[in-house]
């Protein structure tokens, strides 16, 4: 049920491996990522990033005229990435590989039974379900019916409006306005939490503050947004407080939530009234049943739909992980511990386990390690645009990591070293002996190991 990055995952390899798999989707192949996520998103940022290093030619080593130009990254979304928003390669590829593709809006109708569009289908094996999240809409006095966009309409847009305001600052909102602020257009983000990125460290917050605030983006944190108006000139936000924000477009980016009150839950004795399918360690929503990706509310990411797709498809292989000549311990469990997350602004902030403030709260004696980025030599290199920092909480008692951010030019990147650090708990004493390549970005998660307190 639900064919996107996990649910195509556990079809595929389970047609694969012999099995009579029934993969039901209802919009594309794939889910929101290639089509309006991760892969057309990250585009456009490539683009945007490439403008802003374009004007640091001057304070590096020549000159250069910045020009920005829209129409050949929208080329690029439809032609290269999503092929004008059509899954055809996606489900021929799916069905290459034994799978039986139907398309329509299903739901749970009994245990092992699925209904689409009427037609009933009885699962022998089990059922995965991988319906995904959509955009959450606030309930705000005249939003409703109004042309907003929500990620879909901004990633499809053929050309930008003038104005935009974006009503929420966590990954989504600041990723997309920072993008359009590059490309010349006026961006306002409005924020209820008292800071952006709400969810991440507060140094988090204020790198994003101030990298967004140099790209123009005027920023409305504290503030909720009482009541929206919708003319033939765009919209006007009215903020708490009394101000307001007028743009010729409004982007809706204030979260997403499980469709799990169109599931048909309680024909399978599953509270429909729950935000996410709750899981065990194997993916086990009830007997017969498995759940994959963001509707398991453990992180709207791909990478975490491809890691639950894995262990899916091994507990299914292995007849659901008991009976007779089945070896339970090797059947894989779901450990969220090192759990890698990444806004892709610029500076990109990568992030890792738990923040301090989560640590703290688990009642854990925890050491704090902090660097700047421009403090080290790669830093000092890059000069500008080389903002950012390390940042590590440690288990005191355990000596191991269990919690990382990594922001700066290649924060993404250097976070696979903390990454494992944190998965493998590897002791801190062990990687303060590490040799850390020189000059490099990540020779800085050394810097910060020493400065653990």
């Amino acid at each position: 049920m639900g064919l996107g990055v996990g649910g195509e995952e556990v079809a595929g390899r389970l047609a694969e491996a012999g099995l009579s798999v029934l993969g039901i989707e209802r919009r594309l192949v794939g889910g929101e990522c290639p089509y309006w996520g991760c892969i057309p998103s990250k585009m456009m940022i490539r683009a945007g990033n490439a403008l802003a290093e374009a004007k640091r030619v001057g304070m590096l080593g020549g000159r250069a005229e910045v020009v920005p130009d829209w129409a050949p990254v929208a080329a690029r979304i439809r032609d290269e990435a999503t092929a004008d928003w059509t899954d055809k390669r996606a489900a021929d590829r799916f069905v290459g590989k034994g799978g039986r593709l139907v398309r329509g809006s299903t739901e749970l109708v009994g245990p092992g039974l699925v209904e689409v569009d009427g037609i009933r289908f009885r699962a022998c094996r089990g059922i995965v379900v991988g319906t995904g999240t959509e955009p959450v809409i606030p309930p705000v006095e005249g939003l409703a019916g109004t042309p907003y966009w929500t990620n879909h309409e901004a990633i499809e847009a053929a050309q930008l409006p003038a104005s935009m305001a974006v009503l929420g600052g966590g990954a989504i909102g600041l990723e997309l306005a920072q993008v359009f602020a590059r490309f010349g257009v006026r961006v306002h983000v409005v924020e209820r939490s008292d800071r952006l990125l709400a969810m991440e460290e507060p140094e988090s917050s204020e790198l994003a503050t101030t990298a967004l605030r140099a790209d123009g983006v005027e920023l409305h944190t504290g503030m909720r947004t009482e009541r929206v108006e919708h003319d033939a000139g765009g919209f006007t936000l009215h903020l708490t407080g009394g101000g307001t924000v007028r743009a010729d477009r409004l982007l809706v980016a204030s979260g997403r939530r499980a469709r799990l009150d169109e599931l048909g839950l309680p024909s399978v004795g599953l509270d429909p009234e729950q935000r996410y399918l709750d899981t065990d360690d194997r993916m086990r929503v009830a007997d017969g049943i498995w759940a994959v990706g963001d509707v398991t509310g453990h992180g709207a990411f791909t990478h975490m739909a491809m890691y639950q797709a894995g262990i899916v498809i091994q507990d299914i292989l292995r007849g659901g992980g008991s009976g007779p000549g089945v070896d339970d311990r090797a059947v894989p469990r779901a450990d969220y511990r090192a759990l890698p997350r990444v806004t892709f602004t610029d500076p990109e902030i990568g992030a890792v386990g738990l923040t301090e403030r989560q640590a703290r709260e688990t009642g854990r004696r925890i050491r704090v390690g902090q660097t700047r980025l421009p403090d080290s030599s790669r830093g000092w290199i890059h000069k500008v645009g080389n903002e950012g920092f390390i940042k590590l909480i440690a288990d005191a008692d355990q000596d191991v990591l269990i919690g990382a951010t990594s922001a700066g030019p290649a924060g993404g990147e250097v976070l696979g070293a903390l990454a494992v650090a944190v998965h493998a708990a590897v002791p801190v004493a062990q990687l303060r002996q590490m040799i850390w390549a020189y000059p490099t970005f990540h020779r800085a998660i050394g810097d910060a190991l020493n400065n653990l307190k």
